[in-house]
């Protein structure tokens, strides 16, 4: 069975966590609108090919299923490519760290886009500055000292977030460590300092084989200043 991906062309955003499970498993997959154009989204996004419609993308079509938000596709996923935990309770803690990191991506977006999407970064320099600064200092420390203290806490290992082997949400954290540090340069150094654990797995993650063919082909877009993690000199405090 060969996996639908759908998220917007150009971008990687938060289709790429999806990308990297599947390319971590080798899951035969297609990303559509990369292939054949917008356009392909559109009857999905406007309810015309199922009765239970993605509010946006990214979005999975899996054989008849259509499944939207990307900590539920990946939920999804998890089983079916061997990155999720067998014991019920587990892969529920997987899904509630992948949760926390949706959180995290939120509020590293917000850094640029404090009033809202419906605003140019231009028209929000000034607030843009005051959220920035809050995250460097509070937010992202935060959230990082949080997964910090899960990967020192696991009884299994802290080589990886939930048990002795890596899940999907391993990958999405190595992710998170990418942008923080395109975004960010010198404020994610400050912060990961104090996180030696989070470094160590970005750094295995990125050498899983399959991933890292991936990480250095041309199928990975480049982080650029209309993703989810954007390089604004003023903002790295």
């Amino acid at each position: 069975m060969t996996y639908e991906l759908y998220y917007w062309p150009g971008i990687a955003g938060r289709g790429e966590f999806v990308r990297l499970a599947l390319e971590d498993a080798g899951a035969d997959y297609v990303d559509v609108v990369r292939e054949q154009g917008i356009g392909a989204m559109k009857p999905f996004l406007e309810g015309k090919e199922t009765a239970t419609p993605p509010f946006a993308p990214p979005f999975l079509k899996d054989g008849k299923r259509i499944i939207g938000q990307t900590a539920n596709i990946l939920l999804h996923l998890g089983d079916k490519l061997n990155l999720a935990p067998k014991a019920a309770a587990a892969r529920m803690w997987t899904h509630q760290i992948q949760l926390t990191i949706t959180d995290l991506v939120v509020e590293a977006h917000d850094t640029h886009h404090p009033l809202g999407v419906d605003f140019y970064y231009e028209d929000q320099k000034a607030e843009s500055a005051k959220r920035s600064e809050a995250f460097l200092k509070s937010r992202l420390p935060k959230f990082l000292g949080w997964f910090e203290h899960i990967l020192k806490a696991n009884p299994k290992s802290d080589t990886y977030l939930v048990g002795a082997r890596a899940t999907y949400a391993d990958l999405s954290l190595f992710h998170v460590v990418e942008g923080v540090r395109y975004a960010f340069p010198k404020g994610a150094k400050k912060v990961l300092k104090k996180t030696p654990r989070i470094v160590a797995l970005h750094d295995r993650v990125a050498e899983r084989p399959r991933l890292s063919k991936y990480l250095a082909s041309d199928r990975r877009l480049p982080f650029n200043e209309h993703r989810i993690f954007r390089c604004y000199p003023e903002l790295d405090g």
